[in-house]
């Protein structure tokens, strides 16, 4: 199935069986892409267990509308790198300057 194995953009929720949490993520983690991913849980532990061990640069737990101006978007392996919006979409676009000054107590 190439909803499996393609970065498809647009209205689609494909739905997959599997037996175990490990056996899901590492479905999941199995692919060239990296944008975004979606999951829902009511269990706390695994919403955080889950959230960090997938290879995603955005987690939507419990929600299907993940953009906002004040969270960075992008993703990562072949679904790019850095962020754009937020204060960590500026980053890209600054130099980081360090001066240390001395001897001026005059």
């Amino acid at each position: 199935m190439l909803l499996g194995h393609e970065e498809t953009f647009g209205p689609v929720a494909p739905l997959f069986s599997f037996s175990t949490e490990e056996e899901v993520i590492a479905r999941a983690n199995n692919s060239p892409f990296g944008l975004a991913s979606y999951f829902y849980t009511s269990d706390l532990a695994k919403s955080w267990r889950v959230s960090e061990q997938l290879e995603y640069g955005i987690v939507g737990l419990n929600t299907g509308i993940i953009s906002t101006e004040m969270a960075p978007f992008g993703g990562i392996k072949e679904s790019g790198m850095g962020r754009e919006g937020s204060k960590y979409g500026v980053e890209d676009y600054l130099e980081t300057k360090y001066i240390s000054i001395a001897g001026i107590d005059e």
